[in-house]
């Protein structure tokens, strides 16, 4: 698995907005210099963490986007899955009925294994830790 380059740009998002405090406003352009984002890309991604819930976005010329939460309650694995979907490894750990030995498969529980220890240690890593 490689992570997009959506969800590096949201994680870089979200660490900086996490350096400026939970309620502080931050314009769309002073996060994309600052963490060399495109601008229009970032658009996009600020959107996708809205509906997840993490940031709130202000409209407007005086507007732009804020954390929800406090980053000690944002962990790694929110912010990636929240612009790429649930991480897998492969296709039969997310849809186990689009492989037909998928229940008899030997290496299939070393796939789901992977998964959960992979999606645990991005839970178990919130912005607050990155802050120090």
């Amino acid at each position: 698995m490689k992570l997009t380059r959506a969800g590096e740009y949201a994680v870089r998002c979200i660490l900086y907005l996490s350096s400026k405090g939970e309620n502080v406003l931050v314009s769309k352009k002073e996060v994309a210099e600052q963490m060399d984002i495109p601008s229009q890309f970032l658009g996009k991604i600020a959107q996708q963490l809205a509906k997840s819930g993490l940031v709130s976005i202000t409209q407007g010329p005086k507007g732009g986007m804020k954390l929800s939460k406090p980053p000690e309650s944002i962990s790694l694995l929110n912010v990636v899955e929240s612009v790429i979907g649930e991480i897998f490894l492969n296709e039969c750990i997310a849809d186990p009925k689009s492989c037909d030995k998928s229940d008899k498969c030997l290496v299939h529980d070393v796939w789901y294994k992977a998964k959960t220890n992979l999606r645990n240690t991005l839970k178990e890593s919130t912005f607050n830790e990155f802050l120090k």
